[in-house]
């Protein structure tokens, strides 16, 4: 019997069994995991996102392990937050305080906090189908729930939280015309957990537009798009002004680092104290260490070539899958994807939900899995490259895309029984 409760830590780590056997990993290197049997994965999970320089860096394994080295919890103010504050503050514009913490969940329930405390209003909205984390206030209306889809037709609701529907217009507007207690909207570039639904052409400047008409604060969550597709925050490259952000997972390289960036009068209520924050491995050394690291990493990488190489293996699926007779279409960047058997990739949450296959998704995790290539097994589940996804690893995947298509032809193919299929016609 196992101690550790579902025999993972966390729920997006369960994976389905291949051949009766468990996957268990070990180690990381570059684009590759090795499981504890010793055999070799390409890794498109990435640490869900968070490894974007590929795993077991160099660059940021030294100094990491000098800072553990010299001191893993201080207490007390220490000698690497400044500088990582520092350096974290050339890329976030207007937002030029910072505020550490220790995972994106975290940095979302703080950022709310500072909403709330600066505007004397209680309730936040987020977008339906959007992940902004897995505390109580911000789970409402995450993906596959009835509050995503609006199921009873009116809007979920609960004393702190709401939801409107992402690339709406309208619907934004009818937000602000039911309530007058919004303190801010959290909102992400991209609908990322949702399978990268992208934003409608003008549709976060229209959602910043109206919060800023009614007095709501705008909070971009870029703990996945931060750092994704440039060294900076895609909202700032959109044109966004956010009032705060959110930033994870890739400033660290799978390191446990998060932060709030916001405008200093917003987040003013922290200097004077009037506004609670804590935590005991908050801006801890190990995690400013990596974070200078990564960063310097970032700005000297060539984030045009990862993405037209992730472009590339794009089409490539798309065409080897309908040489075997299977439909399918992808949405998001080169760098961040999701797979949909379908042929017009999603443009809300409610086509999604209607394109989305468990049957499909956990085929593609198997084949892929017996292929070498590591995928999410969710419909929702995304594709990550990383810089050491190169050229070899990218003909590696090629490879292991063709193998799935042609093992899943009989199943998922234009001449299957359509009850093995489980695509939606209406997709």
């Amino acid at each position: 019997m196992s101690n550790l409760v579902g025999d993972v830590s966390s729920s997006a780590r369960v994976l389905p069994e291949l051949h009766g056997e468990k996957l268990f990993i070990a180690r990381g290197r570059g684009a590759y995991l090795w499981d504890e049997q010793g055999r070799r994965h390409i890794d498109t999970a990435l640490g869900f996102g968070a490894v974007l320089l590929g795993h077991s860096r160099a660059a940021v394994l030294e100094p990491v392990a000098r800072a553990l080295q010299d001191a893993a919890s201080p207490s007390w103010a220490h000698v690497r937050e400044h500088p990582a504050a520092t350096a974290l503050a050339q890329f976030t514009g207007a937002m030029s305080k910072v505020m550490f913490t220790n995972s994106g969940s975290e940095a979302v329930h703080l950022a709310c906090r500072a909403a709330r405390a600066f505007t004397g209003r209680g309730r936040i909205a987020k977008m339906a189908a959007g992940f902004d984390g897995w505390f109580d206030e911000v789970t409402l209306g995450n993906v596959s729930t009835a509050e995503a889809a609006f199921a009873d037709g009116a809007r979920p609701a609960t004393e702190r939280t709401t939801v409107l529907r992402f690339n709406d217009f309208e619907d934004v507007e009818r937000l602000f015309q039911e309530d007058r207690d919004i303190a801010a909207v959290v909102m992400e570039p991209m609908l990322a957990n949702a399978g990268c639904i992208m934003a409608a052409p003008g549709y976060l400047r229209h959602v910043q537009d109206v919060a800023r008409r009614h007095g709501a604060l705008v909070i971009v969550d870029e703990v996945l798009m931060g750092f994704r597709l440039f060294a900076g925050l895609t909202s700032l490259r959109e044109g966004l002004t956010p009032d705060i952000a959110t930033v994870g997972k890739a400033i660290g390289n799978g390191v446990p680092v998060s932060a709030v960036v916001g405008r200093p009068e917003v987040l003013a209520g922290f200097e004077r104290g009037t506004v609670l924050r804590g935590g005991t491995f908050s801006g801890n050394p190990m995690a400013c260490a990596a974070l200078l690291a990564t960063l310097q990493c970032l700005r000297e990488s060539d984030y045009e070539a990862l993405a037209a190489k992730g472009d590339a293996l794009r089409g490539f699926i798309e065409a080897e899958f309908a040489r075997q007779g299977i439909t399918v279409s992808t949405s998001g960047f080169g760098t961040v994807f999701s797979v949909w058997p379908c042929a017009t990739a999603p443009r809300s949450y409610e086509e999604a939900s209607r394109a989305a296959s468990p049957a499909f998704s956990k085929a593609l995790h198997l084949a892929l899995r017996e292929a070498g290539l590591l995928v999410m097994p969710s419909p929702y589940g995304r594709i990550y490259l990383s810089f050491d996804h190169d050229d070899e690893v990218l003909g590696e995947m090629k490879t292991a895309f063709a193998q799935a298509a042609a093992r899943m032809a009989a199943d998922f193919g234009s001449t299957a029984p359509a009850r093995a299929k489980a695509i939606p016609a209406s997709a």
